[in-house]
């Protein structure tokens, strides 16, 4: 049998001209593969072909885990301590090999050894033709739609296959065998067994891409894109910006009559494109993101990294765009946060934030109502500025003198002092189980506390628009957060 096996490793390795060892490892992989079936459970079996003689030795093996982490696969793993008992100087993650009966090759037969052994080829020629194509380091693949496969689109360019999923197609949009498709290469995914390049042609990146090949001036990085957002078959703004005073940006990317966008556009089912003029400005970046509509003022909130914007009558429907399109795509092009509001609302949220701020300094500093206003028309509206805004700065107030300035400082300081005091003793009301919840910034522990959360149990109870307004955060941030509260109820019925 030894010259039997000897015979087959040299006849495919001529018959396919690879390497003995490669053939030997196959050999050997299908001797595992055969020995396996005579356990019950899933072993782990190692299988040694001397490559001279052609004898073969086979072990059972158990991979060691450290004690603390237990068997998650009884059959194949041994615990430290227990494997030390037999080889005392193992360390974690070798292995424990005990010989087993090997099983004979003419068991298997040679033909099973040999599609093991072609399967290694070919998932061998396989890696070869991706790398190879990878190499050239091409962003977008165009190849002709070869078959659906579970509502996935499998994309064919020569030898090579890619996956369009249904969620990175754009929508309603309806591919048939043989459509051809280009689509943005966004990552390669060897476990998937025949396409294993994944594929977009809803990701902001691909219209980004498709400017870059429509307009040369990108690529010659004369224009550059800064970012991009978009709604898939419906709308998309594109910011970008001139490296060279000579060149209008949004004209180049527009092309004469419109000929480069309209490419674009045609790529992606009709898909409308904003082009914007990145500005490093924030406000004046968000003003034009939000055309067509025209701004008439805009507050910048560098703390929450938001923006009110304040638009006329005839302009905040255009803003907000149907459904909310227009002020979406410019938050996600801009990456700020964009509150959109008429002059009367402005002017009661303003009316609010001055009322909110008078309160604050009248009780904090103890100063009448005319100082907090000076203070308030001044600019300050927290504790912090008054405290720690540079002297020479609030000496410039032509209403206070050196000595009111001082005296304000010093009160403030006292102030923010107190309220610190007075937030670690709230803080230590809070139980253990909930500081060491996982996910609970520790910036949140305060605010929650302050609200009387002391507990998990009361975190747990809460509604997920309580929780928003007590902390600020998302919907789905707080959504995750009470589920997290919610676990230990789960788990105490089971």
């Amino acid at each position: 049998m030894n010259r039997e096996m000897l015979m087959l490793v040299d006849a495919i390795s001529r018959e396919k001209n690879v390497e003995r060892d490669v053939v030997f490892g196959a050999v050997e992989a299908a001797l595992a593969q055969a020995t396996k079936k005579l356990y019950p459970g899933e072993v782990d079996v190692r299988v040694a072909v001397n490559r001279e003689s052609g004898d073969y030795e086979t072990f059972r093996r158990w991979h060691v885990v450290p004690d603390e982490a237990g068997l998650q696969l009884p059959d194949q793993e041994i615990l430290l301590f227990e494997a030390r008992e037999e080889v005392p100087d193992i360390q974690v993650d070798e292995y424990i090999e005990e010989p087993v009966e090997s099983v004979p090759i003419g068991r298997i037969g040679a033909m099973a050894a040999k599609q093991v052994i072609l399967q290694k080829i070919r998932d061998a020629e396989r890696e070869m033709l991706l790398n190879d194509f990878m190499s050239r380091g091409e962003k977008i693949f165009s190849g002709t739609v070869k078959r659906l496969d579970k509502g996935d689109v499998i994309v064919e360019a020569g030898r090579v296959e890619g996956r369009l999923r249904r969620s990175e197609m754009i929508p309603k949009e309806n591919l048939r065998t043989g459509d051809r498709v280009r689509a943005m290469i966004m990552e390669v995914d060897l476990t998937l067994r025949g396409a294993p390049i994944l594929l977009s042609r809803a990701a902001p990146e691909f219209m980004t891409e498709l400017f870059r090949q429509e307009v040369p001036e990108i690529e010659q990085s004369l224009l550059e894109v800064k970012s991009c957002a978009r709604d898939p078959g419906s709308r998309a703004k594109i910011a970008v910006l001139s490296h060279d005073k000579r060149i209008d940006p949004i004209g180049t990317c527009v092309g004469v009559r419109g000929t480069r966008v309209n490419a674009v556009t045609n790529e992606l089912a009709g898909e409308r494109v904003d082009i914007v003029l990145w500005s490093e400005d924030p406000a004046q970046f968000v003003i034009g993101a939000l055309a067509p509509a025209n701004v008439s003022s805009i507050v910048v909130d560098e703390e929450k990294h938001a923006m009110d914007v304040v638009v006329d009558e005839e302009n905040l429907a255009i803003a907000i765009g149907r459904g909310g399109q227009n002020v979406r795509l410019a938050s996600d092009l801009t990456g700020w946060k964009i509150n959109i509001m008429d002059a009367s609302e402005s002017a009661q949220k303003q009316a609010q934030e001055t009322d909110t701020s008078r309160k604050l300094f009248m009780e904090k500093l103890d100063v009448d109502e005319e100082i907090a206003d000076i203070l308030i028309a001044e600019g300050f509206t927290s504790l912090e500025e008054v405290a720690y805004v540079p002297l020479a700065e609030m000496l410039e107030i032509e209403s206070f003198d050196e000595e009111t300035v001082n005296e304000l400082r010093t009160r403030a300081k006292d102030a923010l002092l107190t309220m610190e005091i007075a937030k670690e003793d709230t803080v230590g009301t809070v139980s253990q189980d909930l500081r060491d919840l996982q996910g609970l910034d520790a910036a949140l522990i305060p605010k929650l506390a302050a609200a009387g959360v002391h507990t998990r149990d009361d975190l747990a109870d809460l509604a997920v628009d309580e929780l928003t307004e007590i902390t600020d955060q998302s919907e789905s941030e707080a959504k995750a957060l009470i589920l997290k509260a919610r676990e230990h109820w789960f788990s105490d019925q089971e």
